[in-house]
């Protein structure tokens, strides 16, 4: 049949947003690009990437992914940057306790400047690191979180590829049952 789903291809934004340092462009990067480097590049503000992905057979989104800096000192712009986004992904790093408290304040404030409630994924990134390291984060503790906030949780390693691309296709399910939850009630509506 080809690739004449285009025409109506879906096209959602998507913003990554956690504290500093949690490993978001590194996922992005694994994500895109499959690729991993230990060089840490701080993001100012934002950064940009696309991404056409198969969602299901013959079914394809496409993603433009804001990877938003986590530095305190771009608070000012979270509003601007996180305004039309329809799913996001909100990391936190597991070697690091504090990052987990964080990433809290992080969902709480996104939700409070998004009006809609739109999916969102908690990732513990760097689950590479437990073997070497141990447990550093109670997991039931994230779950339960994840749970009560009504968001999936996953853990992924941008630096060996676990689960980067799970959590992106998740989100997207997610994203596209939203999006035919709204086109139903709308059809209703009219």
């Amino acid at each position: 049949m080809g690739n004449n789903s285009t025409a109506t291809q879906l096209s959602f934004k998507v913003i990554i947003i956690g504290p500093g340092a949690v490993g978001k462009t590194s996922l992005l990067n694994r994500f895109i690009h499959n690729e991993f480097t230990l060089k840490y590049k701080l993001t100012i503000g934002v950064d940009f990437l696309t991404k056409t992905i198969e969602y299901a057979p013959e079914k394809f989104v496409k993603l433009h992914i804001w990877d938003i800096g986590g530095q305190e000192k771009f608070k000012f712009l979270h509003r601007s940057f996180y305004e039309g986004a329809f799913g996001a992904l909100v990391v936190f790093d597991l070697s690091r306790h504090q990052t987990f408290s964080n990433m809290k304040e992080w969902l709480s404030e996104m939700r409070s400047l998004v009006i809609n409630d739109i999916p969102s994924i908690i990732i513990g990134n760097k689950s590479d690191l437990i073997p070497e390291i141990g447990q550093i984060i109670d997991r039931s503790e994230v779950e339960e979180y994840a749970k009560k906030e009504g968001c999936l949780y996953i853990e992924t390693s941008a630096k060996n590829g676990d689960n980067v691309e799970k959590a992106f296709l998740e989100l997207t399910t997610r994203m596209t049952k939203k999006m035919g939850k709204l086109v139903s009630k709308s059809k209703e509506e009219s």
